[in-house]
């Protein structure tokens, strides 16, 4: 290739490499003092570009030139420095307390909360932000022109690097913020204020986030989907690097630029995946990221401590439920029915990614790979073999608990953040494979004309063999629970090293479960495609991750009951309530919030908690 199309593409990862280096250094600096895996900080990016769009024009229009400029992209950066405090007044600091599963989710209905603020604050347009004074026109290098903004922008990422090593080595505060990232009990036992601390920690990673925003207003223009899109990356240049470590999120960064830059080149469909499966192939050969040391955020604290004293009744509560299930049909229409069916399927899959999580402290992040082979297992076997939905059923299953078996024997050497993000580059990589392999997947069409055998054609008898299979697989997981199996993966959850010290195999009993889980969620799968009559890529998604894990901790972790009241919860608001306004995401977004903080435990984990201390 010519060199100088290999410098510039160079110089093009570079670029893009310390963009996101300043983005992913807040949320990495964030992690390693609360532990919260803050999925709102795409969105103080988000806001940073946009304050910085609107601003810096009106500045320029005062007073042209480069220092109004760069005052107007730094007090962006304040400003969403600030919301980033007042986000941790008003929620983050009301529930240190709860669960890390919960503080995720509150991140998460904040993500939501915030799209909707934009358009209304900003408006719905893109907008495009004026370039930087003095840096419009481009330079030549080896004879190719090359935008000079791009060069001040290979420069900012070592410049912060640099700053914030001397905030983290050369003040109190940075003394504070490594010591909390080593042991954060020990700070507080010493006496640190640690409201306040976390309180700076957050300003310094909002501010991080909305300065990384602000920079990309002269080459592209802030939209709302910019949350979306810079997350994932953070996350796993974070998680690349090492939870908590900044050197090693420059690293990463750096790798992940150059990676963009020539991957397009030499793997023309890698760019969907490209970034996954180095975090995938990292984290397989270094556990802990490339500067990282062992993280658990499963565990009791990740996912609250087990109830001890079952509710009386138990049994004729689940009859009950049974019951009602059953007479559904009596009392509901076609459309009623359509959505029952639909509440049921999601619930088996949460209640699936409930072995993990609850029972196991195995966090996933990307439990849709497993729902997605499921539904594509039974959609394929109808599209090629013309079988049944009998027999096109337990192929999806199989197919579900093989990839969850194959997943699984990479992801139990992990713990933690890390383990979760394994999952999700799993379930990235299917997605890609989904949607490119054109041939057999179908792409972004899918698979369609995957329909119901005759006699369960009809929304009753679907409803009723839905229902069916979904108690049937939930009492078996039940069963597997309250089984010895069971409590071992709750003692390996709760301290591997004890586990281990009185002979448990902790990690085949973990590939187990997670082999089980998958199969489980492949069946939901399967169901939900004969349901639709149709298998796409979007089942395999981040955001089939998200409902899953949604509904578990809506409803409420370690309860039968919680996947299937969470299930309801979440179709009840999308389906009913959001219909209503245009302002959905921001009424789901403030549900989501209100629910964690009336209900820290989930809605029946709370009930639970309340009808013990009652007792």
């Amino acid at each position: 290739m010519d060199p100088a199309f290999l410098a510039v593409q160079a110089l093009s990862g570079l670029s893009s490499a310390s963009s996101l280096f300043i983005t992913a250094c807040g949320l990495t600096i964030v992690f390693g003092v609360t532990r919260i895996v803050n999925f709102a900080h795409g969105s103080l990016y988000m806001i940073g570009a946009y304050t910085a769009a609107t601003l810096v024009p009106r500045l320029l229009e005062l007073s042209f030139g480069p220092v109004t400029f760069w005052a107007g992209i730094l007090a962006s950066a304040l400003i969403v420095g600030v919301i980033g405090v007042i986000i941790e007044v008003l929620l983050l600091r009301r529930i240190y307390g709860a669960p890390e599963l919960f503080q995720l989710l509150a991140t998460f209905g904040v993500v939501l909360v915030v799209q909707d603020l934009v358009v209304q604050v900003f408006g719905p347009q893109d907008i495009l932000g004026p370039r930087a004074p003095g840096l419009r026109a481009p330079v030549e290098i080896l004879g190719r022109r090359f935008p000079s903004y791009e060069l001040v922008l290979i420069a900012a990422g070592p410049i912060v690097l640099g700053l914030v090593w001397l905030l983290l080595r050369k003040t109190r505060f940075g003394v504070l913020v490594r010591a909390a990232t080593q042991d954060r009990d020990m700070v507080a036992s010493l006496g640190v204020n640690q409201a306040l601390l976390f309180t700076g920690t957050l300003f310094l990673g909002a501010f991080l986030a909305g300065l990384g925003g602000a920079l990309q207003i002269p080459r592209v223009s802030a939209n709302t989907g910019m949350d979306l899109s810079i997350i994932a990356e953070a996350f796993v240049v974070t998680v690349v690097g090492g939870m908590g470590s900044v050197p090693g999120a420059f690293l990463a960064a750096l790798i992940i630029g150059q990676l963009q830059a020539f991957g397009i080149l030499i793997f023309p469909k890698s760019t969907l995946v490209v970034v996954f499966l180095l975090m995938a192939v990292v984290l397989a050969i270094r556990p802990y990221g490339f500067f990282g040391r062992a993280e658990v955020i499963g565990g009791t604290h990740a996912v609250g401590i087990a109830s001890r004293t079952p509710l009386p009744g138990r049994s004729l509560i689940l009859l009950v439920v049974v019951a009602i299930l059953a007479a559904f049909p009596l009392v509901a229409d076609a459309y009623l029915l359509k959505v029952a069916t639909e509440i049921l399927i999601f619930a088996l899959f949460a209640f699936s990614l409930q072995l993990l999580i609850g029972v196991g402290g195995i966090v996933s992040f990307g439990h849709a790979a497993f729902f997605g082979l499921g539904a594509y297992g039974a959609a394929l076997a109808v599209k090629w073999y013309g079988v049944s939905m009998e027999a096109a059923l337990p192929l999806g299953l199989a197919l579900a608990a093989l990839g969850a078996a194959l997943v699984g024997a990479f992801v139990v050497r992990l713990s933690g953040i890390y383990l979760a993000m394994m999952t999700l580059a799993a379930a990235q990589i299917l997605y890609a494979v989904a949607f490119q392999w054109v041939e057999v997947t179908g792409g972004d069409n899918g698979i369609v004309g995957v329909w119901p055998s005759p006699w369960a054609g009809g929304p009753v008898p679907y409803y009723l063999l839905t229902a069916a299979l979904t108690v049937v697989t939930v009492l078996l997981l039940k069963r597997i629970i309250d089984a010895p199996f069971g409590y071992s993966l709750r003692a390996a959850r709760d301290s591997e090293a004890r586990a281990e010290a009185i002979g448990l195999k902790v990690r085949q009993h973990r590939w187990l479960a997670f082999t089980i889980a998958g199969a489980a969620a492949g069946l939901a799968g399967g169901i939900y495609a004969f349901s639709r009559g149709s298998v796409d890529p979007s089942l395999l998604g981040i955001s089939t991750s998200v409902d899953a894990l949604t509904m578990l901790l809506l409803g409420g972790i370690q309860t039968v009951m919680g996947p299937l009241v969470g299930a309801a919860v979440l179709h009840a608001l999308r389906d009913w309530i959001m219909p209503l306004t245009s302002l959905w995401r921001l009424l789901l977004g403030l549900s989501i919030i209100a629910m964690v903080l009336i209900f820290p435990r989930g809605l029946v984990g709370t009930v639970r908690d309340r009808w013990e201390a009652r007792a």
